[in-house]
């Protein structure tokens, strides 16, 4: 049975792991965020995880017991939300507004857990904490069960790589610990949860403010016999993914400290390397032969993935930071390919809407350049998971994009290279985040134009079902119905209409152009992406 499925059967089934369950080895470390909607218990939670491990000091447990009863909201108990709310507003509010990370061991494993704000109007707080993290707990109000939110921070848990979730299904001691509320909610859940594409999904009825299932099995609900959370999380194996297919090196630095010495700094995302072997810088596809793979204890003979190195090459050839050096032998190995047309899964950031035709700058590992939308391919509805057209992405929306690129980037899908198929966009007058997104497809553009124009039928189809599309075609049908009433002219009406619908959008485009004209003169300030470190 695998691992996946082991899972499955543990949580379905309310088995406790035995021996044969995946166990962590001593002393690894493992990365978790808390996530989930507002006031489901993420800080308590994670307070009463730190204060069951004996990892809150005597000093901070006699400030928590003080702010407790100044900001507490369990009438002078111990509030262990405190213990990661720490801004003011936090605390003032009773929210969780930022990231707040805290360290803590156990006998068997050392952790890093985020505590990450549930609100909507954070959400790209969530999204800065799921990008570390290996695992995530998904908190559930047992009283509310599945809201929208909790449906957002799933979606992008996924975005972000993590493939472990625990579901901790807490405030059970406010519905008199009932197994069959429990069991409704996981259900829904796995419903909401199917497409996500996580290895391993446990679900755990908690309460957080009084400790339940916490560190312990709780008497209180004994017809769950799984594990308790910590055990689960001090249990569970993750296993580092390592790519040794093909060798990739993104070009972070230059280093050229003296005429006699210049070499390729960054950390290896794939593969091994050793001197000797045959590398493609992309997307130049100049060749060359490493010479030296230097490291600070001095050279080596081989490196591997998640490695910093730097590498020499035998041959003097032109490469510069956002460069990808790749094994000649297979330069295509996990997806690597040059491209300037991406499709990508977005989650937008920025309080403003993106449109099509919105220039940013993208950066993607470690390189830059500027992106243009092309289309809105679909938009995500949270509440149903169902894709549907759209004109536009605002602030916390889910969807898909085509972008552009002002120049070639060597690049790989999310699904088979993490560090090459994960991105960001960059507003270029505020340099604020706008979105973030990881690459699905990616092509060059003469490969792009033939699939636009093998699709043309279907985006057409697309943009006249749209709420634009089908608005547009009514106002052309009112024109008619309008002429069609004064003249009584069939002929007219029809052509009435037929022109309102053709010079509309073309008045609409020549506005635009001479707007973005105006916007390229505005614009003419900000400086192009240039990498330094060639020859």
């Amino acid at each position: 049975m695998g691992y996946a499925r082991a899972v499955e059967t543990v949580a379905a089934s309310g088995a406790h792991p035995g021996a044969d369950s995946p166990a962590a080895s001593p002393g690894s470390l493992l990365r978790f965020i808390t996530c989930g909607s507002v006031d489901d218990g993420k800080s308590t939670l994670i307070g009463r995880i730190l204060h069951e491990a004996g990892a809150i000091p005597s000093d901070t447990l006699a400030a928590l017991e003080r702010d407790s009863r100044r900001f507490g909201t369990n009438g002078g108990a111990l509030d262990f939300a405190l213990l990661v709310d720490g801004l003011a507003a936090e605390r003032e509010q009773g929210i969780t507004i930022d990231v707040a990370h805290r360290y803590f061991a156990t006998p068997r494993r050392a952790f890093i857990v985020a505590d990450t704000p549930g609100h909507e109007q954070y959400t790209r707080n969530m999204a800065t904490g799921a990008s570390g993290a290996d695992l995530a707990i998904i908190l559930v109000d047992a009283g509310k069960g599945l809201l929208d939110q909790t449906r957002r921070h799933s979606i992008i848990v996924a975005l972000a790589g993590v493939r472990h979730v625990v579901v901790a299904i807490n405030k059970m001691d406010l519905i008199g610990f009932d197994e069959a509320r429990f069991r409704a909610i996981e259900a829904d859940y796995r419903a909401a949860a199917r497409g996500l594409g996580f290895a391993s999904l446990v679900f755990i009825p908690v309460s957080a403010r009084e400790g339940d299932n916490v560190a312990a099995p709780s008497p209180r609900m004994p017809w769950y016999r799984g594990p308790a959370l910590l055990d689960w999380l001090e249990r569970i194996e993750i296993r580092p993914v390592t790519v040794e297919a093909g060798f990739a090196l993104p070009v972070q630095y230059v280093n050229r400290p003296d005429a006699g010495f210049r070499g390729f700094a960054g950390t290896i995302v794939a593969g091994r390397a050793r001197p000797g072997d045959p590398v493609l810088a992309l997307p130049s596809g100049r060749r060359g032969t490493i010479a030296r793979i230097v490291t600070f204890d001095g050279d080596r003979a081989e490196a591997g993935t998640g490695e910093a190195v730097t590498l020499t090459l035998a041959e003097e050839i032109d490469i510069a930071r956002g460069d990808v050096i790749v094994a000649a032998a297979a330069p295509e190995a996990n997806g690597i390919r040059v491209a300037d047309r991406l499709v990508v899964r977005l989650l937008v950031t920025a309080e403003r809407a993106i449109r099509p035709g919105e220039r940013f700058q993208l950066q993607l590992g470690t390189a830059m350049a500027h992106a243009t939308i092309v289309t809105i391919d679909q938009r995500t509805d949270v509440a149903t998971l169902v894709h549907g057209p759209a004109e536009a992405l605002a602030m916390n929306d889910l969807g898909t994009v085509t972008l552009r690129l002002d120049r070639p980037l060597a690049l790989a899908p999310f699904r088979t290279l993490r560090d090459l198929g994960s991105l960001i966009l960059i507003d270029r007058l505020t340099n604020a985040t706008a979105a973030m997104g990881t690459v699905t497809e990616a092509r060059m553009a003469e490969d792009a134009a033939g699939a636009q124009a093998t699709g043309r039928l279907a985006v057409l189809l697309r943009a006249a079902l749209s709420p634009a599309g089908t608005a547009r075609l009514a106002g052309a049908g009112l024109v008619a119905l309008l002429v069609l009433g004064l003249t009584g002219a069939p002929l007219a009406a029809g052509l009435a209409g037929l022109g309102d619908l053709v010079l509309r959008p073309l008045a609409e485009r020549v506005n635009r152009a001479l707007w973005a004209r105006h916007a390229a003169r505005r614009d003419a300030a900000v400086p192009e992406l240039s990498d330094g470190g060639g020859i």
